[in-house]
C-alpha cells in the first residue's frame, strides 16, 4: 500500500508539471512560441514549427512588423540541418505564399524577398526529398501565378541554367532539365525562347548522360508547342532527328510518344516530307518498345494532316460579317460548305453579275491549287448563274483562260471566283498571298477521286496512267455531266439494286439514279450547243464576258432538277457499297488501289491499316488493335468521307475483333464517326455494325447506349423508327445488379423524346419508362421520374392531347393506387417533378393529378405523407396559380395541409407546419426513400 501511495504522488507531480508547461505556452505570444520551439533540439518540435507557420502568420497578420518577423524566422529555419525539417518547411511554402498574396498590403514583397530564395536554393539541396519538394513547390507557385515575371527571369531561370551546366551533378542536372520543360508552358513563349530554349538544345545533345536526353525527348512536344513553328523548325527539329536516332531505345521511345505534339508545331510541308519518313523509321525500329510506342502514336500523328477542304468539316469564323455568312449559307451544299479561303477577284467577275440571284458553288479548291502548281489538269468548277444557264469550266478552258490572264498580268497565275463583289484591290492582293503558300506549292496533287465529284468517281473517271497529256485530250465529267460510260455504269448499278428495292434506302437510291439517266438522255442538239450560242445566251441574260469561263460544248448539258444535282453523295456511297460487295473479285493490285489516297503519305496509312494484322499483336503489342480503334475517328476525319473506302475494311475487322475492349472502344466512338461520314455512309456501313453492338456484351452495349441519342438523330426517320422495337432489350442485362445500365437508359430516353412522334412515344417509350419507375434501385427511379414528367409534357402538348391524358390515367392507376407504398410514393415524386418543371399547366394539373395526390393525405405509411407534405408546402403552393387565385383547388390544398399539420407522425407535422429551405427531388429521395433500395 505504501508503494501505491508513493506512485500516486509521483503521478500527481508529473501532472502538475505538465499543466505548468501548458500554462507557460499559453502565456507566450505567437512569436515567443515560435522562437521557443524553433530553438528546440527535438527534431519533432522543429517540424511542428514548420507545420504551424501559416497559423502563426494568420494570428499576427494585422501587425506588419510581426509578419516580417515570422518571415525572418522562416529564413533561419530554412538553414536547419535536418532534411525532414527543410522538406516540411518547403511543403508549407506555397500555402504561405498564397497567404502573402492575399494580404499583400500588410506584407509587401514578402514572397519575393523571403520565400522565393529558399525555393530556388533547395533545388540544389543534397537531400533528394528536399529537392523533390522544392520542385513541386516551384511548379505550384508558377501554376498559381504567384511568382512575378521579373523574378522568373532574374532568380529562377539563372539558377536552373546553372544547375544544367556540364559540371553539375548528374541527378540535379536531370531534375533541372525536367523542371525547365515543365515550367515552359507556364512562363510563356518569350522567356522560353530567350532563356530556356538555348540550354534545352544543348541538353538534347548531352553525350554523357542518356537520362538527360530522355527527359528532353519526353518533353520535346511541350517545348515545341510553346515556342511555335519558326523556332521549332529552325532550332528544335535538327535535335529531334538526332534524338530519334539515339543509341538508347528509351530515348527513341520517348520521341515516338511525343511525335504528335512535334508535328502540330511544324508546317504541312515538313510534316509530309521529313517527319513522315522519320516516323516510318520508328515504326520499324529494332526495339519492340519503340515500335509499340510508335504504333500508339500513329493515329494521332496521322490526324495532324487533317485539312478542312479534304475532311469535309469546316470551321465558321466568328469574325466574319453577316453579309459574308449569308453568301456562304447560299453556297453550302448538302453535306459540306465551300472552303472559306476561296474568293473571286473583282476583275474575274462580271460587273452586272447579281450575287443575290446567283448561286456560286466552289468545288475542288485544294485539288485545284495542287493541280495548278504541278501543271496537271484542274477539276471543273460549276457556276450556275441562273436557272436556265449552266456554265462549266473544263480543264482545257480553265488553262486557256489562265494563260490568257497570265499574258496580261504576269503576277497572276490563278483564276478564282469571288462571291462578293466590290472588294478593294488591296484585299485582292492580300487574298493572293493567303492562297499561295508552300503547302499548296509542294503538295503532291490529290487524286481525281474526291468529295465534291463523287459522280466522276462513280462513273469510272479515274486518272489516266498515261499521264496528263491523255487526260487533257477530253473533258473530265463533273456531277451534272454524264457520259455514255456513266450511263452504262448507272444502268448496271440500278440492275444490282433492284432485288433490294423493298429497302426504303435502296428505293430512294434507285430513284436518284433513274433521274440521272433521264437527264443524261436529253435531246442531242441541246448537248451540242455551240460556244457562240452560249455567248449569245449570256448576252441575253445581261452577263458580260467571263474571262476565265469558257463554255465547252462537250462538257455542257441542260440543267437537271436540284435533286439530281445533289445526287453526288448518294452515288458515292452506292458505288462504294457495290465496290465492297464485289471486293472478292479484285486482284491484290486492284484492292490496293482502292485504298490509295493523297491526304496523308500512303506509307503511314498502310502502316495504320496493318495494325489489325494478327501478327502485329505478337510482334508489337497485344493491345495494338485497341489503339487502332481508339484513333480511327481521328484518322477518318483526316482522310475525309471521300476516302472512307480506305478505312471501311479495317473498321469492319475491328468491329468483329475477338477482344471486347476493341469493340467497346468502337462502340463509344461510333456516333462521332457517323458525324464525320454523313447520313448516307452511316446508313450503309455503320448501321449494321451498330446493330451488332446492340447484341454484344454489356461492356460493349454501354458504349452504344451512352450515345444512343447522338447516333439515332443522324439517321433517317424511317430507319430511326426501327430501333423503337429494340429499346426494350436494354432492360435486360447480363448482370441484374448492373443498375447503372438502366439509369443510363433512362437518361437517353429523355433525349430520345424529341426524335419520335407522340404516337411512338406512347406506344414504345411509355412502357419502358413506367417499368423504370418501379425499378428496385432508387437512383434509377429518380431519373425515371424526370423521364415520365417530360413524357407527360410532350404528350400533353400534342394535338389532340389524348395520349397525355391516357398516360396520366395510367400513372394514377398503376402508382397512385398501387398496393405497395413505394408505388404511391413514386406517384408523389412524379407529381412533384411535373410541378417543378412546369410540365403541365397548373389548371390541367389541378384537374387531372391533384385530386388523386390529395387523397394520399390519409395514406397509412408515414413516408408517403411526409413526401406529400413537402410537395404541397414547398412546391405546389409556390406556384402563382395557387397564390393569386382563390379557387376551389386552393381551398382543397389548404384543407389537406391543415389535416397534415395535425398528423400523428411528428415528421409529417414538421414538414406541413413550417417552410424549410427548398429541397430538390434528389434530396427528397435521399431523405425519404433511402430505405427502399
Amino acid at each position: 500500500m505504501a508503494d501505491l501511495s508513493l506512485l500516486q504522488e509521483d503521478l500527481q507531480e508529473d501532472a502538475d508539471g505538465s499543466l505548468d508547461f501548458v500554462s507557460q505556452d499559453e502565456m507566450l505570444t505567437p512569436l515567443g512560441r515560435l522562437d521557443k520551439y524553433a530553438a528546440s533540439e527535438n527534431i519533432f518540435n522543429r517540424q511542428m514549427v514548420a507545420r504551424s507557420l501559416l497559423d502563426t502568420l494568420r494570428e499576427v497578420c494585422d501587425d506588419e512588423r510581426d509578419c516580417i518577423a515570422v518571415l525572418e524566422r522562416i529564413s533561419r529555419l530554412a538553414d536547419d540541418s535536418e532534411p525532414t525539417v527543410r522538406a516540411e518547411l518547403m511543403e508549407q511554402v506555397p500555402h504561405i505564399a498564397l497567404f502573402c498574396q492575399e494580404n499583400r498590403p500588410s506584407i509587401p514583397y514578402a514572397f519575393s524577398k523571403f520565400l522565393l530564395p529558399i525555393v530556388v536554393r533547395y533545388l540544389a539541396d543534397q537531400n533528394n526529398q528536399v529537392r523533390k519538394t522544392s520542385q513541386a513547390a516551384l511548379l505550384a507557385l508558377l501554376e498559381q501565378e504567384l511568382i512575378e515575371r521579373f523574378d522568373v527571369e532574374t532568380k529562377v531561370c539563372p539558377v536552373l541554367i546553372e544547375l544544367t551546366a556540364p559540371d553539375s551533378n548528374d541527378d540535379v542536372k536531370t531534375e533541372a532539365v525536367a523542371i525547365m520543360c515543365k515550367m515552359a508552358p507556364m512562363v510563356g513563349k518569350d522567356i522560353t525562347e530567350r532563356l530556356i530554349l538555348p540550354r534545352f538544345c544543348e541538353m538534347c545533345c548531352d553525350c554523357r548522360m542518356f537520362h538527360v536526353r530522355k527527359v528532353c525527348a519526353a518533353n520535346f512536344g511541350d517545348i515545341c508547342s510553346v515556342v511555335g513553328q519558326q523556332a521549332t523548325e529552325e532550332m528544335l527539329l535538327p535535335r529531334f532527328f538526332q534524338l530519334c536516332s539515339d543509341n538508347v531505345w528509351g530515348v527513341r521511345k520517348a520521341c515516338a510518344e511525343c511525335f504528335m505534339a512535334v508535328s502540330c508545331a511544324t508546317c504541312q510541308e515538313i510534316r509530309r516530307t521529313k517527319l513522315s519518313a522519320l516516323f516510318i523509321n520508328l515504326i520499324s525500329d529494332p526495339s519492340r518498345w519503340v515500335r509499340q510506342a510508335a504504333f500508339q502514336s500513329l493515329g494521332p500523328f496521322i490526324s495532324t494532316f487533317a485539312n478542312p477542304s479534304s475532311s469535309g468539316q469546316y470551321f465558321k469564323e466568328e469574325s466574319k460579317s453577316s453579309e459574308e455568312m449569308s453568301v456562304e449559307n447560299k453556297n453550302r451544299t448538302r453535306d459540306q460548305e465551300a472552303p472559306e479561303d476561296v474568293q473571286v477577284r473583282p476583275e474575274d467577275t462580271p460587273s452586272d453579275l447579281s450575287v443575290s440571284n446567283s448561286s456560286v458553288i466552289l468545288e475542288n479548291t485544294m485539288e485545284d491549287h495542287a493541280a495548278e502548281a504541278s501543271g496537271k489538269p484542274l477539276g471543273e468548277i460549276s457556276v450556275p448563274l441562273d436557272s436556265s444557264l449552266l456554265c462549266t469550266l473544263s480543264s482545257e478552258s480553265h488553262q486557256e483562260a489562265a494563260s490568257n490572264e497570265n499574258d496580261k498580268k504576269p503576277g497572276n497565275y490563278k483564276s478564282m471566283l469571288r462571291p462578293e463583289v466590290g472588294t478593294t484591290s488591296q484585299d485582292s492582293a492580300l487574298l493572293d498571298q493567303e492562297l499561295y503558300n508552300s503547302f499548296h506549292f509542294w503538295r503532291t496533287p490529290l487524286p481525281e477521286i474526291d468529295l465534291d465529284i463523287e459522280l466522276e468517281q462513280n462513273s469510272g473517271g479515274k486518272p489516266s496512267p498515261e499521264g496528263p497529256e491523255e487526260e487533257s485530250e477530253g473533258p473530265v465529267p463533273s456531277s451534272p455531266n454524264i457520259t455514255m460510260a456513266t450511263r452504262k455504269e448507272l444502268e448496271e448499278m440500278i440492275e444490282n439494286l433492284e432485288p433490294h428495292i423493298d429497302d426504303p434506302d435502296v428505293k430512294a437510291q434507285v430513284e436518284v439514279l433513274s433521274a440521272a439517266l433521264r437527264a443524261s438522255s436529253l435531246d442531242a442538239h441541246e448537248e451540242t450547243i455551240s460556244i457562240e450560242k452560249r455567248s449569245d445566251l449570256q448576252d441575253e441574260l445581261d452577263i458580260n464576258e467571263l474571262p476565265n469561263c469558257k463554255i465547252n460544248k462537250e462538257d455542257s448539258v441542260p440543267l437537271i432538277s436540284d435533286a439530281v444535282e445533289n445526287m453526288d453523295s448518294s452515288l458515292h456511297y452506292i458505288h462504294n457499297d457495290s465496290d465492297l460487295s464485289n471486293n472478292s473479285s479484285f486482284s491484290p493490285d486492284e484492292e490496293r488501289r482502292t485504298k490509295v489516297q493523297d491526304v496523308v503519305p500512303q506509307a503511314l496509312l498502310d502502316q495504320y491499316l496493318s495494325m489489325t494484322d494478327p501478327s502485329r499483336a505478337q510482334t508489337v503489342d497485344t493491345e495494338i488493335a485497341k489503339h487502332c480503334a481508339y484513333s480511327l475517328p481521328g484518322v477518318a476525319l483526316t482522310l475525309g468521307r471521300q476516302n472512307w473506302h480506305c478505312l471501311r475494311e479495317t473498321y469492319e475487322t475491328l468491329a468483329s475483333d475477338m477482344q471486347w475492349k476493341v469493340r467497346r472502344t468502337l462502340a463509344f466512338s461510333i456516333h462521332e464517326l457517323a458525324v464525320i461520314l454523313g447520313d448516307q455512309l452511316t446508313a450503309a456501313d455503320l448501321v449494321p455494325i451498330f446493330n451488332g453492338f446492340l447484341k454484344d456484351l454489356d461492356e460493349v452495349r454501354i458504349g452504344v447506349l451512352k450515345h444512343l441519342h447522338d447516333f439515332l438523330k443522324l439517321l433517317h426517320i424511317d430507319k430511326r423508327r426501327e430501333y423503337l422495337y429494340q429499346l426494350q432489350e436494354f432492360l435486360v442485362t447480363d448482370n441484374s445488379r448492373n443498375w447503372r445500365f438502366r439509369a443510363e437508359l433512362a437518361e437517353q430516353l429523355i433525349l430520345l423524346l424529341e426524335l419520335y412522334s407522340p404516337r411512338d412515344v406512347y406506344d414504345y417509350l411509355r412502357p419502358i419508362a413506367l417499368n423504370l419507375c418501379a425499378d428496385k434501385v432508387s437512383s434509377v427511379r429518380w431519373i425515371s421520374y424526370k423521364l415520365v414528367s417530360e413524357m407527360v409534357k410532350k404528350l400533353h402538348a400534342a394535338t389532340p392531347p389524348t395520349f397525355g391524358v391516357d398516360l396520366i390515367n395510367e400513372l394514377v392507376e398503376n402508382f397512385g393506387r398501387c398496393p405497395k407504398w413505394s408505388g404511391r410514393q413514386a406517384f408523389v415524386f412524379v407529381c412533384q417533378t411535373v410541378i417543378e418543371d412546369d410540365c403541365l399547366p397548373m389548371d390541367q394539373f389541378a384537374v387531372h393529378l391533384m385530386p388523386h395526390l390529395l387523397t394520399l393525405a390519409n395514406d397509412r405509411v408515414p413516408n408517403v405523407r411526409v413526401l406529400l407534405a413537402k410537395t404541397l408546402r414547398q412546391t405546389l403552393l409556390e406556384k402563382d396559380y395557387f397564390l393569386a387565385s382563390a379557387s376551389c383547388h386552393q381551398e382543397a390544398v389548404e384543407q389537406t395541409i391543415m389535416a397534415l399539420q395535425m398528423d400523428r407522425d411528428s415528421d409529417v407535422k414538421y414538414f406541413a407546419s413550417i417552410h424549410p429551405a427548398s429541397t430538390k427531388i434528389s434530396e427528397d429521395a435521399m431523405s425519404t426513400a433511402s430505405s427502399t433500395y
